[in-house]
């Protein structure tokens, strides 16, 4: 099993005809998980026939308009579908007002609890289940941000089917083997669980970083990752406003990657100055190689 990402949005602050706002989601077996919920997500979630009553966890890396302002719609949309599941939403602090008053001066009360995950600081376990763990890193912008780290767990063993037959495995001892546990035969004699099981899949690693600056307190927490989603807002000749803004370039995006060693590069949240993506790779490639950029509507397997 490997994870997989689904682009919804790859564009920064103003949507445009062609570029929706950032929004993403990840698969884990059969659980779905959204990444930011720019203006439009819930469109662009139906144009790519995801169930959106199969989502059950959100996640905001921080409180600019162009990465929250699809909430409010897409939770009026699931109430309008009947959701009856509850919902967690995971944010920084005071994302649970804003939504929260929206819905209590329109005179609206959902039919499904939702409840809020306020990210205090980097490092966190925001969410731990039995496919993944999800945790916070630190990002550096103007206001409080973090970006989300996908780590799957080990899965099972798989049971050699050679030894299924050899060692006449019963049923009953099939579920405890795949665990990692020694067989023990009837007559008390004990075969090791190497010889019977094949390693899982190694698990894999998916890195979410929205808006900020260069940050090199990023590259030992995302060693080894398979698949980053680092922001490119600019390319090298708006530098200055990118240094203004807390938003890095390609390049910088590409050296985050490089010292990282991490496998995989996806640029995202590009300016809509920008009609064309080639200058973002023409930047990115000589410096990291296996760099390229979001492309909305596409899936990556990690």
């Amino acid at each position: 099993m490997a994870l997989k990402v689904l682009i919804l949005g790859s564009g920064s602050a103003l949507p445009t005809i062609s570029t929706n706002q950032t929004s993403q989601v990840i698969e884990c077996g059969n659980q779905l998980y959204l990444v930011d919920c720019g203006e439009g997500t819930q469109i662009q979630l139906r144009k790519n026939k995801v169930k959106i009553q199969n989502i059950n966890h959100i996640f905001i890396s921080h409180l600019h308009g162009d990465h929250f302002f699809g909430l409010v719609g897409l939770l009026s949309t699931m109430h309008l579908l009947g959701r009856k599941n509850e919902l967690n939403i995971y944010a920084p602090k005071g994302l649970d007002e804003i939504v929260k008053i929206q819905f209590r001066n329109a005179g609206s009360y959902l039919s499904f609890e939702m409840h809020f995950h306020t990210i205090e600081q980097s490092g966190e376990i925001l969410l731990e289940d039995s496919k993944l763990t999800v945790k916070s890193l630190p990002l550096k912008h103007r206001i409080p941000c973090y970006g989300f780290l996908f780590e799957e767990k080990e899965g099972l063993r798989k049971i050699k089917i050679s030894a299924l037959a050899e060692y006449k495995i019963p049923t009953y001892a099939r579920k405890s083997i795949t665990e990692g546990k020694d067989f023990e035969r009837p007559e008390g004699e004990v075969i090791p669980n190497r010889l019977l099981t094949n390693d899982p899949p190694k698990p894999t690693k998916y890195a979410f970083c929205s808006d900020t600056a260069y940050y090199e307190k990023l590259i030992p927490l995302l060693k080894d990752v398979d698949l980053l989603y680092h922001e490119a807002t600019f390319i090298e000749s708006e530098r200055k406003r990118a240094i203004k803004t807390f938003h890095p370039t390609a390049a910088d995006a590409a050296n985050i990657a490089k010292k990282s060693e991490v496998k995989k590069l996806l640029l995202g949240h590009f300016s809509n100055r920008y009609k064309h993506k080639d200058g973002f790779l023409q930047e990115a490639r000589p410096i990291f190689k296996e760099t390229d950029v979001a492309v909305e509507g596409k899936e990556y397997l990690v």
